[in-house]
């Protein structure tokens, strides 16, 4: 494990496009599966990562509180499941399931999709808004394994919030830490300090 911390991408970037499996539905996603909505929610998290497993109840949380709003979420695995084979399509399945997602939960095998988001770690976030602007990239909250903070998604939320009810969402903002991506050997993005 390599403690890593999100990129922080240009506010104001465009949302990359994307086609991946969901392992719930074998469906294909696209940004296109999103059209109309107010915000978009793009999550990086595998199955084996401590810091994932620190805050993936409330990850499925913020599924079920947002699931009657206008925001699309989705997430999206890009390990290499060679190396780990717990971030595979089928352990993702078994993730999805036993977290009860309401969201597509994607299998990046390529990891051209993380590379274009330029994500670096799980948990890692990205908030678009209704033009599909990033206007939100960072933590989720303060909590961290071990350090007694509560797992509320507080920053993620508010900026949620904020998106929802059209209105600027708050500039100052804390990178997400937690393990870097597993990249595939000679797979490693340019942005990546590995």
């Amino acid at each position: 494990m390599v403690l890593t911390a999100s990129t922080m991408l240009s506010l104001g970037t465009k949302a990359p496009d994307f086609q991946l499996p969901d392992v719930r539905s074998n469906q294909i996603v696209s940004l296109d599966t999103f059209a109309g909505k107010q915000g978009l929610l793009v999550m990086f998290i595998c199955k084996h990562c401590p810091f994932v497993k620190h805050v993936q109840g409330e990850l499925a949380k913020i599924g079920q509180d947002y699931g009657n709003s206008n925001l699309g979420i989705v997430a999206i695995s890009a390990n290499d499941a060679a190396k780990y084979p717990d971030d595979d399509f089928h352990h993702l399945q078994e993730m999805a399931q036993e977290l009860g997602l309401n969201f597509p939960l994607c299998y990046d095998e390529s990891q051209e999709t993380a590379k274009t988001y330029t994500a670096a770690c799980t948990p890692d976030f990205f908030l678009f808004d209704a033009n599909q602007q990033l206007v939100y990239r960072g933590q989720l909250d303060d909590s961290r394994p071990g350090n007694n903070e509560p797992v509320n998604g507080k920053d993620l939320r508010a900026a949620i919030d904020a998106v929802l009810a059209s209105q600027t969402v708050n500039s100052d903002q804390k990178p997400s830490i937690g393990c870097n991506i597993k990249w595939k050997p000679g797979n490693e993005p340019d942005y990546y300090g590995a």
